[in-house]
């Protein structure tokens, strides 16, 4: 809670209150109409560069939810062009939240389901994501990913089988903690899989020797959890002025420095930044409008935020 206070104080402080209108033409007058959208390697598919997660903010009571702030979060996501939606049964109520949710919402064209299996033994398995289906009021699920490579190997032969039946359109893998790397990559090397999510922000760039490269190499998607290094980066920046060159790439506050410099790496397919609060949201999706910074730029973001 301290880091959405926190952002909100940056939010209030640095000339973006133009980003509390759900209409981002009207932020970044400069930007496109049409959100950045990145291939999935496996099919060709594109989907918007800012998805977001549910983390926490989704784990509320069920019945509360339409009458939630977040109902207005999930309207501002879709009426900016977002797409995927990431959950997981260890999120609390988050799937079945974000379900109820969608049933009260017009706007979810382009939606794309996005969960997790997490759990030990193949019937436990199926079990829960099948409960994920009827939590999420869907049919079929865009992307199941084994979470945190729990029973990874007897999950990901239930995954082959249920998207060969057409019960998920793509498979992954997740990680949140980098002492799972080494094994990780090993099984991006080894299987063959749709999707794989990691932490990967500014302050933390190790996927950039290893995650990164081994999944472009195999034709894998990268979604990208922790993009604020929780809350750590508005922290670091408390105080300090957006420096005016990031205007050159369409950057209105420092939730977008920090989204835009990693939607820049040409390996990272989908971020998942999670939030309760509809500026926020906005805010977010401003970061997938506009340019983005080149190489040179991204070193000298990187640069920067080292000197603070």
């Amino acid at each position: 809670m301290k880091s959405c206070l926190t952002r909100r104080r940056f939010l209030q402080a640095t000339a973006t209150a133009a980003a509390l209108s759900p209409l981002l033409s009207s932020r970044l007058a400069a930007a496109p109409a049409e959100p950045i959208k990145k291939a999935i390697p496996a099919s060709g598919e594109r989907i918007s560069v800012i998805g977001v997660g549910t983390s926490r903010t989704f784990d509320i009571d069920v019945e509360d939810a339409a009458q939630s702030p977040l109902l207005e979060v999930m309207r501002a996501f879709f009426d900016n062009g977002g797409q995927l939606i990431d959950s997981s049964p260890m999120y609390g109520n988050a799937e079945a939240v974000t379900g109820a949710l969608l049933a009260q919402l017009d706007n979810t064209a382009g939606l794309f389901t996005a969960t997790k299996v997490w759990t030990y033994g193949k019937q436990e398995g199926i079990e829960q994501m099948r409960r994920s289906m009827r939590r999420l009021g869907v049919q079929r699920i865009d992307l199941m990913q084994i979470h945190n490579l729990r029973d990874w190997r007897v999950q990901l032969e239930t995954l082959r089988q249920w998207k060969a039946e057409g019960l998920l359109r793509y498979i992954g893998i997740t990680t949140s903690h980098g002492r799972y790397h080494d094994e990780l990559e090993d099984i991006l090397r080894q299987q063959p899989l749709d999707f794989v999510q990691f932490s990967y922000n500014i302050e933390n760039r190790d996927a950039e020797d290893r995650l990164l490269p081994i999944a472009r190499d195999r034709g894998i998607a990268t979604l990208i959890n922790r993009p604020y290094q929780r809350g750590s980066l508005f922290r670091r920046v408390k105080g300090k002025e957006l420096p005016g060159w990031a205007a050159e790439f369409d950057c209105a506050s420092w939730g977008q420095f920090f989204l835009k410099f990693i939607a820049s790496h040409p390996d990272v397919t989908c971020i998942i930044p999670a939030t309760s609060k509809v500026k926020h949201m906005v805010d977010n999706m401003g970061a997938g409008y506009g340019r983005l910074p080149d190489a040179a730029m991204r070193e000298r973001m990187a640069g920067y935020m080292a000197s603070l």
